[in-house]
């Protein structure tokens, strides 16, 4: 099973070059493999699948070769509504009849937990359900390390022993409701499949010795296009210790990344010899190839080809043949079409009644796009790691569909990667007379939330919020480092990611009013950012209570009841730097502003950032300032005869994204006036006083004055919150009552203190 010499990289969606045997013995009769890869299909039941299905045959019929076709994961889960409706048993049916040999689980086939795995999704032995091998060698009992799926299958393809070994990402724990994984736990998938293949290459009959080894994983890079292999190896993490797997592993197929490309990646130990890494994007939009040739004494690898060929009838492999001429072409492609059409017309009838009404489109965050007139175009949706107008949509309905008597929850908050559809304000009369412009069908609105979560009430303290806001930047090695969270539109916060862990959300306000770290808020949220899901581990610190709501039902009702519904493009989170927490009247504000603009389609680009104070029933506009490329530089001064308790604003527009500052109370002082000596022995003697004004606030500045026994002395400059003075000499003995009172200044209040000096004979 030794590599071979790449001669040549191109890029990701193109045939790589035939490669030259390291071998300097050219086997006698060398066995070419077929390998064909799928992963994250998602359950992707609609009327693309017939073409997709004959690309698969396609590539299939193009040679005599024997074919082996392997899955990454996620095939199931997080699926379209034609599936989803049925629990995903269509997607399941169709990959039964397209003959999927093999594939990792992914973090999504456990959606419905390990149970309904297991029982269900595969079944008993004696009655399968999916007839493809579902491997998981590094999904263990729980406390052991015993796995509960098989590690690998064999094949023998033309008297070549192939071995595909399986695993998933390390962060499925997170991913999953925790609830439904109680029995079982996610091992290093690397380590896993390492431990496999060196069981299947050491010369042991008894182990099932393989000569070709294949190692499919639902993880992989976190980017494909745009990027390269040894770029997204230096970033360390899965994806480089997959790449980093023994030199028994031949080829290997990724997933979970929904990433497209077909690389060439250096063997461990090998200088100059390289096996192809290949994924094929997302949604059926690809079907990935790699064609290896071996040595079938040997088990050498003697050449490879790797790529990712387009759908056919799409612009990357266009077509002018029909479902017909597939199927003629093909004849497994018309029981498929009899299962998807089924599938279809159930979804048609549950699926097509009108519930909701949308002005224009609500949709996740793109990237790639840009802005124009119609605010934000084009690009590629469900970019996680930015806010969006459906996941703050998604929030607000969270927050108000939970019924009086279940409870009220403060605000709600919503994970990115649960938003699975868009919300579009054009229709398709084509699939639905009833989907006219601005409509929301009951499919449409389903394919938003296709989880099922049940919705949970959460009591979290106001600091406890806060470490769930701090848990959006996810661990270091996570395959998203940032994960934005969805809010209902009663909260705001900003963030300043300069600053150390656990320090940068900067400020919280909930309802007007900043988020009291003590106080306890009712968060309405999914089970599954409930039990912990994603890395929000924080949720977990809080008493909840589950609702008995399903998501979906609450979302519809939502859509009915506020129809049309219209998206809100203010952001809920802005990036500051330098933002103070709060300001006095007559300081200086010196901040940026970034990330005020969404990237949901329609969003405008913000113009501007007009900044107002607020304060003892008076409104002052305090300046105006350029947003480019959603950021802005501010730069005002408070005025100095504003009261406290008031607010500055800074509102992006034409956005309305708003951030806000307290302008703070002027702080009661600490005064404190000691006397040196505080016993004169003549008549005639002095004292110096020493003066202290101290705030929790700025330096206090000012005067102080001084009294003597009731009488007007002198008052005094402050030099850094202190000052001296002499009193004396005295004209008669006893006791002295000095009164020292400071008179305040923009941000410390008045306040006084009082001490004794003691006149007597001398001794």
């Amino acid at each position: 099973m030794l590599g071979v010499i790449a001669a040549l990289t191109l890029s990701p969606l193109t045939v790589l070059t035939t490669l030259t045997a390291t071998s300097a013995e050219a086997a006698a009769t060398p066995v070419t493999l077929n390998l064909l890869a799928i992963n994250d299909f998602h359950g992707r039941v609609n009327s693309n699948f017939v073409k997709w299905g004959a690309t698969i045959e396609s590539l299939r019929a193009e040679t005599t070769d024997p074919s082996l076709m392997v899955g990454a994961g996620d095939l199931i889960g997080a699926s379209e509504f034609a599936s989803a409706i049925q629990q995903d048993q269509p997607t399941i049916d169709v990959l039964n009849l397209l003959n999927l040999d093999a594939s990792a689980v992914g973090n999504h086939e456990f959606d419905q937990g390990w149970a309904d795995l297991r029982d269900r999704v595969i079944g008993p032995a004696a009655d399968r359900n999916a007839l493809w091998d579902y491997l998981g060698a590094n999904v263990y009992a729980k406390g052991t390390q015993d796995p509960v799926l098989p590690e690998y299958a064999m094949y023998d393809m033309n008297g070549v022993d192939v071995a595909v070994v399986g695993a998933v990402t390390e962060e499925t724990a997170s991913l999953v409701s925790p609830g439904g994984i109680t029995d079982i736990e996610f091992g290093n998938p690397a380590e896993a499949v390492n431990r496999v293949a060196g069981q299947l290459s050491d010369g042991n009959a008894a182990n099932g010795e393989a000569e070709v080894i294949i190692a499919t994983f639902h993880a992989g890079a976190s980017k494909g296009a745009g990027s390269d292999f040894a770029t997204e190896y230096a970033k360390g993490g899965e994806f480089a210790q997959i790449a980093d797997l023994d030199a028994s592993v031949d080829v290997i197929f990724n997933g979970h990344t929904h990433q497209a490309y077909a690389w060439d990646a250096p063997v461990p130990g090998q200088p100059g010899v390289t096996r192809p890494m290949v994924q094929t994007g997302q949604y059926a939009d690809n079907v990935g190839q790699v064609k290896i040739t071996v040595d079938p004494d040997t088990g050498d690898v003697l050449s490879y080809t790797a790529r990712n060929v387009a759908r056919l009838g799409t612009t990357g492999n266009p077509t002018a043949l029909t479902d017909a001429d597939f199927i003629a072409l093909y004849p497994v492609l018309g029981p498929v079409k009899t299962v998807v059409d089924a599938a279809l017309a159930n979804a048609a009838t549950v699926g097509n009644v009108p519930i909701g009404a949308v002005t224009s489109d609500i949709t996740t965050a793109f990237t790639g796009g840009s802005y124009g007139p119609a605010g934000y175009t084009g690009g590629t949706r469900d970019d996680r790691a930015s806010e969006s107008t459906m996941g703050d949509l998604v929030a607000n309905a969270l927050r108000d569909g939970i019924p009086a008597d279940l409870g009220t929850p403060d605000l709600a908050l919503v994970n990115p990667g649960g938003l699975r559809a868009e919300l579009t304000y054009a229709g398709n009369t084509a699939i639905n007379p009833a989907n006219t412009d601005g409509v929301v069908t009951y499919s449409e609105a389903n394919g938003v939330l296709p989880f099922i979560n049940n919705l949970w009430l959460i009591d979290l303290t106001g600091d406890q919020i806060r470490q769930v806001l701090e848990q959006q930047f996810q661990p270091a090695g996570a395959a998203r480092p940032f994960l934005a969270l969805g809010l209902s539109d009663n909260v705001t916060a900003t963030i300043d990611r300069s600053k150390p862990e656990g320090q940068r959300i900067t400020s919280i306000w909930i309802d007007g009013a900043q988020m009291d770290p003590n106080a306890t808020y009712t968060v309405s949220t999914f089970s599954f950012l409930g039990t912990g899901g994603d890395n929000f581990g924080a949720f977990t610190l809080g008493t909840a209570r589950d609702t008995g709501l399903v998501d979906r039902d609450v979302w519809i009702k939502y859509l009915t009841d506020t129809q049309p519904t219209s998206p809100d493009f203010a952001r809920q989170i802005v990036d500051e730097t330098g933002l103070p927490s709060q300001v006095y009247a007559g300081e200086s504000i010196n901040a940026v502003l970034s990330k005020l603009d969404l990237t949901s389609l329609g969003s405008p680009a913000n113009t501007d950032v007009q900044v107002t104070a607020y304060s003892g029933g008076q409104t002052r506009q305090l300046g105006s300032f350029p947003v480019a490329a959603g950021s802005a530089t501010v730069a005002v001064t408070v005025p100095g005869d504003l009261t406290a308790g008031g607010r500055i604003e800074f509102v992006a527009q034409p956005s309305g994204t708003t951030v806000t500052i307290p302008l703070a109370a002027r702080r009661t002082p600490v005064v404190d006036v000691t006397a040196t000596p505080s016993v004169v022995q003549v008549r005639r003697g002095t004292s110096t006083l020493s003066i202290h004004v101290s705030a929790d606030g700025p330096v206090p500045t000012g005067r102080v004055a001084i009294w003597v026994n009731g009488s007007w002395l002198r008052s005094v400059a402050l030099v850094d919150g202190s000052a001296t003075t002499v009193v004396g000499p005295f004209a008669s003995l006893g006791q002295k009552s000095i009164r020292v009172r400071y008179r305040g200044d923009t941000y410390t209040l008045p306040g006084s203190d009082t001490t004794t000096i003691t006149v007597r004979r001398r001794r």
